[in-house]
């Protein structure tokens, strides 16, 4: 069965390429157009698509304020175009806190020739999020744009996640978090990697660790790099831990995240305490993510050997699988995101796949999980 998708931008030229690249995928079906959000409210409403693709800068009704409408009437899967601007990165996280589930740069030197990679981005995405039959969503009524908090005494935040029905068997899952014991195992470090459904996740958790978590947290999003800067900033403001977007030779603190920042690489130099990130471009026709979860993996395994947590969560692809294998082989503790929570069941079910991972947990299990195997908090 072909995806129902609804095209929502006030530009001509970007619906029609839009729909033209997208139907040229056979399951895919570009069942209609909207030309501003208050017109998308009205079409998702009637029409009931599978996904909606939706402009940030609309008029009449700009497209947070669509998503936040659609989300409270009509849950659909949507995925966002939002410029590669400061501005546009904010508008991004507003609509992923909104209810959107995924975004992609609005390029449209991409859109207008025919860039192989970028068509199939953009119908892979569309059918991977458009698969997911949302059944219904449950969101608090706090947002996550809202000034920086008092680390000392900031209580902990959440966004409760969208409930998934799926068809597919899941290896098992905790279903208790509280009743988990903590293995006995000594960490010196965690590192957590995922892609689509990244930035929720990724607050989900981080928003419920201590002001004395004990490690340093290595975070691998895939996400543009006029992004990142927002993003590490949004999630420092709202964290008891210190969140930041990585820099060339910064040393591993405890109690403070690391961004990689968006087209670079972030490894891990030096040994014992005076460990530092290094940050560099990539220009290797190898390597697909920039940053890639399966880079920063491998040279966590190689500086910290097995005192490592590792989770993998949602996301396309399999990225991170290949690192967390050489995490494996030297003796870390690898975790996976379970199906049931995950917007895209890609990158932890390739971890799970191989057999990598030691637990299948649902995401707002995974911080206290976090808390009791570190012991802390």
């Amino acid at each position: 069965m072909a995806v129902k998708v609804l095209v929502v931008d006030d530009s001509s030229f970007f619906r029609r390429r839009v729909s033209e690249i997208l139907e040229q995928d056979k399951d895919i079906d570009v069942i209609d157009f909207a030309v501003n959000g208050r017109e998308a409210v009205d079409k998702a409403r009637q029409l009931r698509p599978d996904v909606i693709t939706m402009d940030v800068e609309m008029p009449v009704l700009d497209g947070i304020s669509a998503v936040k409408e659609i989300m409270a009437a009509n849950p659909t899967p949507i995925l966002m175009f939002s410029s590669l601007t400061r501005d546009g990165a904010t508008a991004t996280l507003d609509a992923l806190d909104a209810g959107a589930l995924d975004f992609l740069p609005k390029k449209f030197e991409d859109i207008a020739r025919n860039n192989e990679d970028a068509i199939k981005l953009l119908q892979n995405k569309v059918k991977e999020i458009g698969r997911r039959r949302l059944s219904r969503f449950s969101r608090p009524a706090t947002s996550i744009n809202k000034p920086s908090v008092n680390k000392e005494t900031a209580p902990k935040t959440s966004i409760a996640q969208p409930d998934r029905s799926f068809s597919r068997p899941v290896i098992p899952v905790d279903t208790n978090a509280a009743s988990v014991r903590a293995s006995g195992k000594k960490y010196q470090i965690v590192a957590i990697g995922t892609s689509t459904g990244g930035p929720v996740a990724l607050q989900t958790i981080l928003t419920q660790l201590p002001a004395n978590f004990p490690h340093p947290i290595l975070l691998i999003q895939h996400m543009p790099a006029a992004f990142t800067p927002a993003f590490a900033a949004r999630l420092n403001g709202l964290c008891k831990i210190k969140v930041k977007e990585a820099q060339q030779g910064d040393k591993l603190m405890p109690g403070t995240a690391y961004l990689a920042p968006g087209g670079q690489q972030m490894l891990i130099e030096g040994r014992g305490g005076n460990r530092t990130l290094r940050v560099f471009e990539d220009d290797s026709a190898r390597i697909t993510y920039k940053p890639s979860v399966d880079v920063t993996f491998a040279s966590t395994a190689k500086s910290f050997q097995g005192d490592v947590l590792a989770v993998v969560l949602t996301g396309m692809g399999a990225d991170g699988r290949d690192g967390a294998r050489m995490l494996k082989q030297v003796g870390a503790t690898i975790w996976a995101q379970d199906e049931s929570t995950s917007v895209v069941y890609g990158m932890p079910q390739a971890v799970a796949a191989a057999g990598l991972s030691s637990a299948s947990i649902a995401l707002n299990d995974v911080a206290t999980r976090l808390v009791r195997e570190i012991g802390c908090g």
